[in-house]
């Protein structure tokens, strides 16, 4: 997701190129649609032998292409090494011990923790091109609406009972480990809360495959502590379209920071975003500043931030010290300055009543 801004400012630098994007399956949907590439090159991801022939055979696929120009967005060994295969005359990539020698055109790695955006830390692979500086306004990560993905979840939200009048509140409460979960008795007295402020609010929590079970108990602790608390659980089969697509019908989306996070930012739909470890100065939403994005932290502890190995105070502060109420009042501020809804992404009216 991070890339995005690079590709469409590929685009307006050599507007009449042919642009490539080499991407392993998984994440192929991000860029899947993508107005300013020509062609999505899916290279496999397997281990063992069958990585060896893939490799050889993405090499030779690139190999046949002649590139001129090849950017190696990753900085890892088998996309260095896919960047040297390629056989392009110029390659761009980062300083890497052991590997600098494959590029042309060598660009010095920011730390991974500093206080700087992952954006910028890939736009900097831009340098040699002479490209100007990223601006977010006109440079915001990027995934395309699907109009099918959209569909389908407008008629989903009729089933859950969801009407044109209440106000979708979407809370991804998974991660990828757990120095970014934020405690499932936090996410149950968030809805609480929010569900007191304004009961016409209706609440949609999903997560990823690890965590399903956590998303049904977080639902039945919001339904002990409040009967006027709407919680339904939307299970991890989403795929990242309808994942998209349910954060654009959404009034606010609220989660910690992992990759939903930044689907969101590519959306018009406000945002709240949870950081533990992490720095919101490296992982805000990069958007638009007219859509709204509140950032909401553990506060400037001495092990903050940290390379989420081992939490050296052992009680994960950075995430429980965020308190609910404090999330609650940021929903507020974010919704305050939604833009009017006919410049968001909202659900069809008519479709809601279907």
């Amino acid at each position: 997701m991070f890339t995005t801004p690079l590709v469409r400012a590929l685009r307006r630098r050599y507007p009449d190129a042919h642009l490539t994007y080499a991407v392993e399956p998984a994440a192929a949907v991000v860029v899947a649609g993508n107005p300013h590439l020509d062609e999505i090159l899916e290279i496999p991801r397997r281990r063992g032998l069958p990585r060896l022939r893939d490799d050889l055979a993405a090499a030779r696929g690139l190999r046949r292409r002649r590139f001129d120009l090849a950017i190696d967005l990753h900085g890892g060994p088998r996309g260095a090494w896919l960047t040297w295969a390629s056989g392009a005359p110029r390659r761009i990539g980062y300083r890497t011990p052991g590997r600098s020698w494959i590029y042309t055109d060598v660009v010095p790695r920011p730390a991974d923790l500093g206080p700087r955006h992952s954006v910028l830390k890939q736009w900097d692979l831009l340098a040699p091109l002479g490209i100007d500086a990223c601006d977010p306004s006109r440079d915001a990560v990027e995934m395309p609406d699907d109009r099918d993905a959209t569909a389908r979840i407008a008629r989903r939200l009729v089933a859950t009972g969801v009407t044109p009048r209440h106000p979708v509140v979407v809370l991804h409460v998974s991660a990828g480990n757990p120095f970014r979960r934020w405690p499932r008795g936090h996410f149950a007295g968030l809805v609480t809360e929010l569900a007191r402020r304004d009961p016409e609010r209706r609440f949609i929590l999903t997560s990823g495959p690890s965590d399903e079970g956590a998303v049904r108990a977080i639902v039945e602790d919001i339904r002990r502590r409040s009967a006027a608390a709407a919680a339904a659980t939307w299970p991890w089969e989403l795929d990242i379209t309808e994942l998209r697509a349910l954060i654009a019908q959404a009034a606010v989306y609220i989660g910690g920071d992992s990759g939903p996070l930044h689907v969101a930012a590519t959306t018009r739909a406000p945002i709240v975003a949870l950081f533990g470890p992490t720095l919101a100065d490296r992982s805000m939403p990069w958007r638009d500043p007219r859509w709204p994005a509140e950032g909401v932290d553990g506060g400037p502890l001495p092990c903050r931030p940290c390379r989420q190995r081992t939490c050296a105070p052992g009680d994960f502060r950075c995430l429980t010290g965020i308190d609910p109420a404090r999330v609650a009042d940021a929903v507020e501020r974010a919704l305050a300055r939604r833009a009017p809804e006919a410049d968001l992404d909202v659900r069809p009216r008519s479709a809601m009543h279907a």
